[in-house]
Formats: structure tokens, C-alpha cells, sequence
């Protein structure tokens, strides 16, 4: 090859890519919420409290939770129930799951039932939380996040069960029946959810999951093969992910939903999943979460 053909072909090469840069062109796909994910005239809005708790079970840590509390709730019928790990990402109304907004206008279309939302937090070993608590801990405090979320025990559940549930149902009328009851999550969150739901079905049997770590951070790479060889679990499921996940020592999360796709299709559970070319954020999970919520609840006036 000349000089000068090589010195043709650089040119090209420069402008063309000068030009996908400067028309804006980007690989990056974008999640459009809809009408569900904004604030309606004339729904009724829930009210949304700040709490902390102290566990005993789980070392004594200390978290900042949130309590929604629907405006249809009036306490003469026990409320359905959800829970949130990383409560702090699912309770922003401007953020991307914006759960809330979400919440008070589907209930107030009958399209799910009347829900109390419970939004934890991870546990942080400290004497107190200064603000707000977020995705990461304060400086020099030490979070339990991954040993809480990621770790394949009954530990949280019996935690909600023990602790949490009491907690709320102090002052509100909570369902006893399972299949009243969701648990969410996102990342390690999402395969906190449905360890819960998998550990104790008898306290949950709807499972979210938004790009969920079905990885070796503490042993859930084992969930396929575990679902093909247990005995059927009374749960219903829906995984979000996308293919431009997470890929590094602890695994790859897309291939690893994929695998919880294909274990969970072969047992035939009540599954959907959603897929997309995301990265390990809750865009497309928060984008298509009223639609998830439909799914999740489209039986629940039959007690399903």
C-alpha cells in the first residue's frame, strides 16, 4: 500500500468518525417512560415517610427505610404488600423506578391492588446517618450491602419477617397471604428478592428482579442448575436485564439471566422476562416498570 493511499484512507477514517460524533449518533439506548411514570390529575397520592431502623439480626447495623402508604388505604381490609431493596433508588420520584408515582396511579385504576410499600435500605455499621442514604456509604462507615443481598441464606427474609413486617404492621393491616406479597430489587437487590421468595415462599411468591446478580459475589451462580433440580416453588418471577451488563471476576449478568431464564422455562414457572441492550443501570427497568406491574398483579382481584 502507498503513502499516499494510506494517507487517503486516515483521512477518511477521521472524517467519518468526526461526523457520528458531531450528528449525535450514540450506542447508548435510551428508555422512554410513559404516561404511568409521571404524575396524573386528578389520582389521589400516597404518602411516603423517612424511618431508621436498628437490626438485631443482621449485626446491628442501621439503615434509613421508607414507608408508602397508598390514599385508598383506609385499614378495614389488609393492604397488599412490596418490598424494595436499596429503597432509596425505587422511592425518588425522580428517579428512574419512581415507584410512587407508578403506585398511585395503577391502584387507582384497579390495575394492581391496594400495596404498602416498604423501601430498605442496606445496613451500614455506624452510630448514625447524616442526609440521605444512598448508593454509597459515608465516608469510613462500612455497608452490609452484599453480605444482606447477594448471600444465598434465609438471613434477610426472616429479617423482613422478624423485624420490618412487625415494624409497619404495627399501625397498618398487612396480608398474611403470600401471594399478596412482592419483593423488588435491582443488581445484588434483584437476586436478594428472590432469594427471599425462594428461601420462603410462604412469606413471598412475586419476584422482581431488574438486572439482577445471578454471579459468584457469594455463590448465586448455582441458581440454574438448583431450579432444575428442586421440586417446583409456588413463585412468579420477572427478570429485567440487558446484554451490555456487567462483565468481570464475579461473572457475566447477562449470560447469568439467561441461565435463570432457561432453568426457570424449563421447570414452566410463571415467568416473563424483558430484554434489552442496557447496561447495569434502572433505566429499562424504570421505563417499563408500570408494565411489570400489570404482569405482576393482572390477577389479583381472583386472590392470585
Amino acid at each position: 500500500m502507498t503513502p499516499r493511499i494510506c494517507l487517503f484512507l486516515v483521512l477518511v477514517l477521521f472524517v467519518f468518525g468526526f461526523s457520528l460524533e458531531s450528528s449525535g449518533e450514540s450506542s447508548t439506548p435510551v428508555f422512554n417512560k410513559g404516561p404511568d411514570s409521571e404524575r396524573q390529575d386528578g389520582v389521589p397520592r400516597g404518602k411516603v415517610t423517612r424511618h431508621e431502623w436498628r437490626s438485631d439480626l443482621l449485626e446491628a447495623t442501621l439503615r434509613q427505610w421508607y414507608l408508602y402508604v397508598p390514599a385508598q388505604y383506609d385499614g378495614r381490609k389488609p393492604a397488599a404488600v412490596m418490598v424494595f431493596q436499596d429503597g432509596h433508588a425505587y422511592v425518588d420520584e425522580g428517579g428512574d423506578i419512581r415507584v410512587p408515582i407508578v403506585f398511585d396511579n395503577l391502584i387507582h385504576r384497579g390495575e394492581m391492588p391496594v400495596t404498602i410499600g416498604i423501601f430498605l435500605n442496606p445496613g451500614l455499621f455506624t452510630d448514625k446517618i447524616e442526609g440521605r442514604q444512598g448508593w454509597k456509604a459515608p465516608p469510613g462507615v462500612r455497608r452490609n450491602r452484599s453480605v444482606e443481598y447477594d448471600s444465598l441464606t434465609d438471613d434477610y427474609v426472616t429479617f423482613l419477617e422478624k423485624e420490618i413486617l412487625p415494624e409497619v404492621g404495627k399501625e397498618h393491616e398487612l396480608t398474611a397471604d403470600p401471594s399478596m406479597r412482592a419483593i423488588c430489587g435491582m443488581s445484588s437487590g434483584g437476586i436478594c428478592a428472590f432469594t427471599a421468595a425462594w428461601e420462603r415462599p410462604d412469606l413471598f411468591r412475586k419476584v422482581v428482579s431488574h438486572i439482577g446478580s445471578f454471579t459468584n459475589i457469594r455463590g448465586g451462580h448455582v441458581y440454574p442448575a438448583l431450579i432444575r433440580k428442586t421440586v417446583n416453588k409456588p413463585l412468579r418471577v420477572f427478570l429485567q436485564g440487558g446484554s451490555n451488563d456487567l462483565d468481570n471476576s464475579h461473572g457475566n449478568w447477562w449470560l447469568g439471566n439467561l441461565q435463570m431464564e432457561r432453568a426457570l422455562q424449563f421447570k414452566k414457572y410463571d415467568l416473563r422476562t424483558v430484554w434489552g441492550e442496557g447496561g447495569h443501570s434502572g433505566k429499562h427497568g424504570g421505563a417499563i416498570f408500570p408494565a411489570t406491574m400489570q404482569w405482576l398483579w393482572r390477577d389479583w382481584k381472583k386472590g392470585r
